[in-house]
């Protein structure tokens, strides 16, 4: 299967110490950047968390939101007695230097962060569960983008085809397009140069018929089309490869347009170049 990069998942669990809760959020991004926002007495376990997540995702902007909704003053809950001593220290020594400063109030003691210390028991407890909800929002998440790398594939699956139809309607269209064409270049060229040196003629009408040729860039058309079906059959982290394909398309769309001695075939190269951006859009946005 193919992933897409935006993705969503949430998790959450009550615990004797409070409401946990989880949120995976992801955008495409040319590498793997993950922010994590979460609180302070979790931040042991962030590098545990960023390895889950490089372990399950390649490319793409994730932003992770962890929030602890703790129960007030639990049973077993105490005060850390050491910050308690600093922070009376430290409200001294201001109150020394500015006289007129206001001192620390309760409420503001008891939110400082570290204050209250959760016993190990209910420690222990938020870690584990906080690990878990990692992996079951991860899961999740990747569920989310399997479905959008599906409804991705089936995007380029059918733009494809598209393109494969414009390319064979072109190709029993080009012989008679450019013969038609040489047959107006034969006479400007005899009005123009006043021979009847027919050598001298199809001289220049098969150095033209070379310029003109469009057979390379349909084989080429066809290659990179097939190349892609292999692609996204594989699947996989596909994107880059993807993309690299896409500008070789548009270098081919672009050729056959510019050889193009008919408006058919200019028309064909246009809707081309047109899909193959649609296709270019998307892609972006997989793995």
């Amino acid at each position: 299967m193919i992933l897409s990069m935006t993705g969503y998942a949430n998790a959450s669990k009550e615990l004797s110490s409070g409401s946990l809760s989880l949120e995976l959020r992801a955008v495409n991004h040319r590498y793997l950047d993950i922010q994590l926002r979460m609180p302070d007495e979790l931040r042991s376990l962030e590098n545990a968390l960023r390895e889950m997540i490089s372990a399950t995702l390649q490319r793409g902007k994730v932003e992770c939101r962890i929030s602890h909704a703790a129960r007030e003053m639990q049973g077993g809950t105490a005060l850390n007695k050491e910050l308690l001593q600093q922070l009376a220290d430290w409200n001294r020594e201001v109150q020394s230097a500015l006289p007129d400063a206001a001192s620390l109030t309760v409420s503001e003691v008891l939110r400082w962060n570290g204050m209250l210390e959760t016993p190990k028991g209910a420690s222990d407890e938020l870690r584990s569960a906080l690990l878990n909800l990692m992996k079951q929002a991860l899961d999740e998440f990747t569920a989310f983008r399997a479905r959008e790398g599906e409804k991705l594939a089936a995007f380029l699956s059918e733009r494809m085809e598209k393109i494969e139809v414009l390319r064979l309607d072109v190709m029993p269209h080009v012989p008679s397009a450019i013969a038609a064409y040489e047959a107006r270049l034969i006479k400007r060229l005899q009005d123009a140069l006043q021979i009847a040196d027919d050598e001298r003629v199809r001289q220049e009408i098969t150095l033209f018929a070379s310029k003109i040729d469009v057979d390379e860039e349909l084989s080429r058309l066809e290659s990179h089309i097939s190349e892609m079906r292999r692609i996204l059959k594989q699947g996989g982290a596909v994107g880059k490869r993807l993309d690299f394909l896409m500008q070789e398309l548009n270098r081919e769309a672009n050729t056959l347009g510019s050889k193009s001695v008919d408006a058919e075939v200019s028309r064909s190269a246009m809707e081309m170049k047109i899909l193959i951006e649609q296709m270019r859009e998307q892609i972006q946005n997989l793995e």
